[in-house]
């Protein structure tokens, strides 16, 4: 097991995305019981409307009290990047989300970019937090050791659309099982999300009209060690918060090791309920009241 979480400003069982240019659609999501809401400026906004998507979050930023505000930047290597970086930060989201993050330089470089507009306009270094979407395209899954990144690094996310495109395929069978390429990228991602001793987030489940597959996908990303699930509709947000909550049994065993712990200090491990208890419990018992 990787190195622990540092605790979120905000949960992150569940982020709604909202395009940027849609205002109604916007105001919907911040009024959501989402854990976060994901302002896009990226895929949802046509190229001729990115300047006026950009006006438009930047002018939404200043009224919005809830926590858990994030803005989908575009990627470093589109023209837009720097812009929508100047617009954002200004008005202290938690968190910029960036997506086609193609390894730990990307990571660096917007660490740069958000220090200095931090100090420019008299915020906190480190105040505006940062999600990456390690995995949109095949030459990403060649650079996903994230260990050292820059603090502010709050989660990983997993996308299996953008990279199903890049390789050519489809995301899942007919059965809605993940392809195997898809899979094994997966898979990747959850070491390197454990590695780097961050969370991970994973991909929309892609038909607001099935719930059942939806919850079956968040139930099963949460067995596999991922801390929430990206949403593309208000409806999706009640099965993907339910799915990473732990159950009340599973909070109060975490809360007994850790106060075990707290209680030996010096042990490396103790018995609990006929069970040895040792320090990679401890690990997993702050990860489950953290999502508590």
């Amino acid at each position: 097991m990787g190195a622990d979480w540092v605790p979120a400003p905000f949960k992150l069982r569940s982020l709604l995305f909202a395009p940027g240019d849609d205002g109604r659609k916007a105001e919907k999501a911040l009024a959501s019981p989402a854990d976060g809401v994901i302002l896009d400026l990226e895929d949802s906004v046509a190229l001729p409307g990115k300047d006026a998507a950009r006006a438009q979050v930047a002018a939404l930023l200043p009224s919005v009290s809830r926590p858990g505000v994030v803005v989908r930047i575009n990627p470093r290597d589109t023209p837009w990047y720097l812009a929508d970086l100047a617009a954002a930060v200004p008005h202290r989201p938690a968190a910029v989300l960036l997506p086609k993050c193609t390894g730990l330089p990307d990571l660096q470089a917007l660490d740069h970019h958000l220090e200095a507009l931090e100090v420019a306009h008299g915020l906190p270094i480190g105040s505006v937090l940062v999600l990456a979407l390690v995995t949109e395209t095949a030459a990403s899954l060649t650079r996903l050791d994230y260990r050292g990144a820059p603090d502010r690094l709050l989660a990983l996310c997993f996308g299996a659309e953008d990279l199903s495109a890049d390789l050519g395929i489809s995301p899942r069978n007919a059965n809605h099982a993940y392809t195997a390429p898809v899979a094994a990228a997966r898979a990747m991602t959850v070491l390197a999300a454990a590695a780097a001793g961050v969370p991970l987030l994973d991909t929309p489940w892609p038909d607001p009209r099935d719930p059942d597959g939806l919850a079956a996908e968040a139930q099963q990303a949460a067995a596999d060690g991922f801390a929430g699930k990206l949403c593309i509709h208000p409806g999706q947000i009640a099965a993907v918060n339910a799915a990473f909550t732990p159950t009340p049994e599973r909070i109060a065993w975490a809360a007994r090791v850790r106060d075990g712990f707290a209680a030996h200090p010096d042990a490396g491990v103790f018995a609990l309920d006929g069970k040895m208890i040792d320090r990679p419990h401890l690990k997993l018992a702050k990860r489950i009241l953290a999502a508590s």
